[in-house]
C-alpha cells in the first residue's frame, strides 16, 4: 500500500504524521517517553487524549509506526528513480541511503530511539522492525528469491544496514560522505564473500552430489 492509500485509507493520517513528526523532534531532548508525547500534543494544539487516541500503544507504537512510514517511502522513492537498471549492488547502496536519509536530521532521536529498542523488553520489536526495514530494501531493489537466499540476503543486510546506521550517528562529514564511503566498503566485503562462496560452491558442489565409489 502506498503513502497516499494509507492516508486515503485512515482518516487520522494527516494529523498521525504531523504527530509522528512533532514526537520525533521531541524526542530529541526527552526521548521517546510520555513526557514528550504531552509535548509534541501542546505543541499541535491538540485536545487532551488526542494523542493516546492516535497512539494509544504510547512513544513505542509512534516509533513503530514512523519506521514502518520511512520503510514504505524508501520504497516508492526507490520505485521513482527507476533504479532496474543498476547492478545488485547499487540498488542496495541506493536503497540503504535513502532508507538513513528518511532520518535526516533527527541524530539524536534515533540514538534515543536505539536506546529504548535495546531494552530487553523491546527486543522482539527491535528484531521485528530491522526485517521490515531489510525486507523492504529488497524488495525495492528487485529481490524476488524464494528459497534459503531469501533469508541469507535479509540477514546480510540487517548486518549493512545496523553498522551503516551507527556509524551514521556519529558521523558529522559534510553530506555524510563519511558514511556513505562506510557503505560501499562493507557492500564490497559483501559481495567479495559472496564471490567466494560461488567459487567454493562451484567447485564442491559437482563432488559433493557423486555417490561415492567403493
Amino acid at each position: 500500500m502506498s503513502a497516499e492509500n494509507r492516508r486515503f485509507d485512515d482518516p487520522d493520517a494527516a494529523l498521525r504524521e504531523r504527530f509522528g513528526d512533532a514526537l520525533a523532534e521531541e524526542a530529541a531532548f526527552d526521548g521517546w517517553s510520555r513526557a514528550a508525547m504531552a509535548s509534541a500534543a501542546r505543541r499541535l494544539e491538540l485536545p487532551v487524549g488526542e494523542a493516546d487516541r492516535l497512539f494509544p500503544g504510547g512513544p513505542v507504537q509512534v516509533l513503530t509506526w514512523l519506521s514502518d512510514r520511512s520503510d514504505l517511502r524508501t520504497v516508492e522513492d526507490m520505485e521513482k528513480q527507476g533504479i532496474a537498471n543498476l547492478k545488485v549492488r547499487d540498488r542496495i547502496k541506493q536503497a540503504v541511503r535513502l532508507r538513513l536519509e528518511r532520518h535526516g536530521g533527527e541524530r539524536e532521536a534515533v540514538r534515543r530511539a536505539l536506546g529504548l529498542l535495546s531494552m530487553p523488553f523491546n527486543g522482539p520489536l527491535a528484531l521485528r522492525l530491522l526485517y521490515k526495514t531489510v525486507d523492504a530494501l529488497w524488495y525495492a531493489a528487485g529481490d524476488t528469491s524464494t528459497d534459503f537466499n531469501f533469508y541469507t540476503k535479509r540477514a546480510t543486510l540487517a548486518g549493512v544496514y545496523s553498522s551503516t546506521l551507527l556509524y551514521w550517528l556519529n558521523d558529522r562529514s559534510p553530506g555524510s560522505e563519511a558514511t556513505w564511503s562506510f557503505l560501499d566498503r562493507r557492500i564490497d566485503d559483501v559481495m567479495k564473500i559472496e564471490k567466494l562462496k560461488s567459487r567454493l560452491s562451484a567447485r564442491t558442489g559437482p563432488t559433493s552430489r557423486m555417490a561415492p565409489r567403493r
